[in-house]
C-alpha cells in the first residue's frame, strides 16, 4: 500500500463541485461560537455534497481567516446563507418542506442508528451552541430531535464531531437515492 497523493483522489474541481447534484440535506448552525466548528462543519458539507448551511445567530460567516483554517476552502463552494434568527429560519424551511431533524439529547429523542430515511424528504438538522445546545423554541419546531449514543462517561460531543457523525448517516442512507454513487 502506498499513500495516495491528493492527484489521484479523483476529486471534483471546485467548478464541477457547484455544479453537480447535492443530497437533499442542509446543516443549520445556531449560536454557534467557535469559528473552528463553523470551518469544520463546512468541510463536512463539501465531503457528502450537503446542500446547504444555515448559519444563524452569533455563528460567525465567511470571509474570515479563522473558519478558513478549518474549512480549507469548503466555504467558497458550499453554498450558505445567513439568518439573524434561527427560528425564523428553521420556519422558513418547514415552509419549504424539510423534515426539521435537532441534533440534540431530548426526552423522546430518537437514537441516531434508528432513524428512518427511506421516504422522499428532504432533511434539515439543526446543531446547536456548545455549551447550550439546540434552542427550545427551535426544537419545538422540529419534527424530532436525535441523540447520538454514547457510551463513556461524557454526555456530549463537539458540534463539529456531532455534525460529521449524523452527515455521514444521512449520507449513507440518501447517496445511492439522490446521487447515484
Amino acid at each position: 500500500m502506498h499513500k495516495l497523493r491528493v492527484t489521484e483522489l479523483n476529486r471534483l474541481t471546485s467548478e464541477e463541485y457547484k455544479s453537480v447534484k447535492k443530497l437533499p440535506l442542509v446543516v443549520v448552525l445556531d449560536h454557534v461560537r467557535s469559528l473552528n466548528n463553523v470551518g469544520a462543519v463546512f468541510r463536512i458539507a463539501d465531503a457528502f455534497r450537503i446542500e446547504s448551511i444555515y448559519l444563524c445567530g452569533i455563528t460567525a460567516t465567511p470571509p474570515n481567516a479563522e473558519i478558513h483554517k478549518t474549512a480549507l476552502g469548503a466555504e467558497e463552494t458550499v453554498e450558505w446563507h445567513y439568518c439573524k434568527d434561527t427560528l425564523d429560519c428553521v420556519k422558513e424551511l418547514k415552509s419549504k418542506g424539510y423534515y426539521l431533524c435537532a441534533i440534540e439529547q431530548v426526552e423522546g429523542s430518537l437514537s441516531l442508528e434508528k432513524i428512518d430515511l427511506t421516504s422522499d424528504r428532504k432533511f434539515a438538522i439543526i446543531l446547536g451552541h456548545e455549551v447550550k445546545g439546540v434552542q427550545q423554541e427551535v426544537i419545538d419546531e422540529c419534527y424530532c430531535c436525535i441523540e447520538i449514543p454514547q457510551f463513556g462517561t461524557k454526555h456530549s460531543l463537539n458540534v463539529s464531531v456531532a455534525a460529521g457523525i449524523v452527515s455521514w448517516e444521512f449520507f449513507k442512507y440518501l447517496k445511492n437515492r439522490e446521487l447515484g454513487i
